[in-house]
């Protein structure tokens, strides 16, 4: 069999196949009915005409008819595009202009809401009609360097992008985690929280099919119902980011709870506090934090378990097959300790950003991904993340983009100028907060509409503050976000909610 996604299910579905590999509030997707499910969505999709390359949207909540689908499209020799069900018209308008697919699956709500784009739209619970049947192949031979997934990412820019994976590169991050945690494959217990829909789902559920683990999937994050499901279902993997963390530990019922069975519990996405990762080392529950980006497959560093106790701030080094570089202005190695670019190279690592060759070339060069993040390498070569050079705020594990939310506050008549920086929120991590310079009276209520109609919920600034003179700048005649982040840095006790 070759490299490739689908050879991994159908693996799995001949040495395991009454392994559960998806478990979604109850409803339990065994290897060998997923792998068979897969091939009977595979021939439907063929059969509606779908050509080797060709896209196919998915635009739903975690269901086991998402994962039939997901695989499916992949053993149709298509290209998975998900897309996230809580976007605006307008957003999936943008996704669906520069991806093209020929096909879309989407929930009821959905489906009615792109009736007319000119697109075939059918109902994801159509999926289920297949769950049973005769046994079918699409007998296609899968190329392992070919696109297999666009994610679509929110970059520093108001458009969003779509990274593209190859088999190759999805199985690559699969190989490397197993490598790394080889007690966390084939029988491994993982708590999925994270929607197909984003990178961290999509890349998830790849990697732990392709390691034959099993997935318990929620369709939204609850601090009560994670603990539950940790110690009920015996779970041995959590893959989290810093809020999911921090709520947790902040439950009444966290001081008894019985977290023997984790094995691993990693964190990315943003800093954590030492506060929170000494609650859980309390517990008796090292957290080993990770850094990576979408562009990478998700992680590229993580922490070693044996250093994760004593420095658990830190993200680790480099995997078994990925290098990293902190780098300077001049594209020199930084010196231990001094703070630089981050530089990631590896098997994992993207084809590029879909139709858009000027952004790739930006990103990579010379086999190197530069990820526009600051950090700081120490003597023994682990890495510390200190900031995103990015405008990236980073909402109950969401990236949002500051551009993009800038732009959609910007269309607003009046504005004259407009930043969006990151508030702190106790529930989520971070919310958009919008600063604005109007010439004439704004109603921030009409223009949190307006945000309303354009963006998806998470991304609508929950913070607005309209002032009468020009936003400050730097010397460049840049906006100063440092300036505003200082100046609103106590924002969430200071100033109301506008939602």
């Amino acid at each position: 069999m070759s490299q490739t996604i689908s050879s991994a299910l159908t693996w799995w579905a001949r040495i395991t196949p009454e392994t559960v590999a998806i478990d979604i509030d109850g409803d339990k997707l065994r290897y060998r009915d997923y792998h068979d499910w897969a091939d009977r969505v595979a021939v439907r999709l063929i059969a509606l005409g779908l050509k080797p390359g060709e896209r196919v949207g998915i635009s739903a909540s975690n269901c086991v008819e998402y994962c039939a689908l997901f695989m499916g499209v992949i053993r149709a020799a298509g290209i998975v595009l998900p897309i996230n069900p809580r976007l605006t018209d307008h957003e999936i308008g943008e996704i669906l202009e520069d991806t093209t697919p020929a096909l879309v699956f989407a929930d009821t709500e959905r489906q009615a809401r792109m009736a007319g784009i000119g697109i075939p739209v059918f109902n994801i619970e159509d999926v289920a009609a297949l769950r049973a049947g005769p046994r079918q192949a699409p007998g296609l031979d899968l190329d392992p360097d070919a696109a297999v997934a666009i994610i679509t990412t929110s970059g520093s820019t108001a458009r969003p992008k779509g990274v593209v994976y190859s088999h190759r590169s999805m199985t690559s991050c699969s190989n490397e985690f197993a490598l790394q945690f080889p007690d966390c494959v084939q029988g491994a217990r993982m708590l999925l929280i994270p929607p197909f829909s984003t990178s961290g789902g999509s890349v998830l559920l790849v990697t732990h099919t392709v390691l034959g683990n099993t997935l318990y999937v929620e369709p939204s994050f609850d601090p009560e119902r994670a603990i539950d499901l940790i110690a009920g279902e015996g779970i041995t993997v959590f893959s989290a980011v810093p809020i999911f963390l921090e709520r947790i530990a902040a439950s009444p019922r966290f001081a008894q709870a019985d977290l023997s069975s984790l094995r691993l519990v990693t964190v990315g996405g943003a800093p954590v506090s030492r506060a929170v990762l000494d609650t859980w080392i309390g517990k008796g529950v090292v957290i080993r934090q990770l850094y990576g980006q979408t562009e990478v497959g998700g992680f590229a560093t993580i922490m070693p378990a044996a250093a994760a106790r004593d420095q658990p701030e830190k993200c680790g080094r480099g995997g078994v097959y990925t290098d990293i570089r902190v780098v300077g202005d001049d594209g020199q190695s930084c010196p231990p300790g001094q703070p630089g670019e981050i530089l990631l190279r590896g098997p994992g690592m993207m084809l590029g950003y879909w139709n858009n060759p000027e952004a790739t070339a930006d990103v990579l060069r010379a086999g190197w991904l530069h990820t526009g993040d600051i950090g700081v390498l120490d003597e023994d070569g682990l890495l510390t993340f200190v900031d995103r050079k990015k405008d990236i705020i980073i909402s109950g594990g969401l990236n949002i983009s500051a551009a993009e939310v800038e732009r959609a506050v910007g269309a607003y008549a009046g504005i004259r100028e407009v930043a969006v920086i990151a508030a702190a929120d106790e529930k989520f991590g971070e919310t958009p907060m919008a600063v604005v310079y109007a010439d004439v009276p704004v109603a921030v209520e009409l223009l949190v509409a307006h945000c309303c109609a354009r963006l998806a919920d998470y991304k609508v600034p929950r913070y607005v503050v309209v002032l009468d003179q020009p936003l400050p700048r730097l010397a460049t005649g840049k906006l100063s976000k440092v300036a505003l982040r200082k100046q609103y840095k106590d924002a969430a006790a200071t100033l109301p909610r506008v939602r």
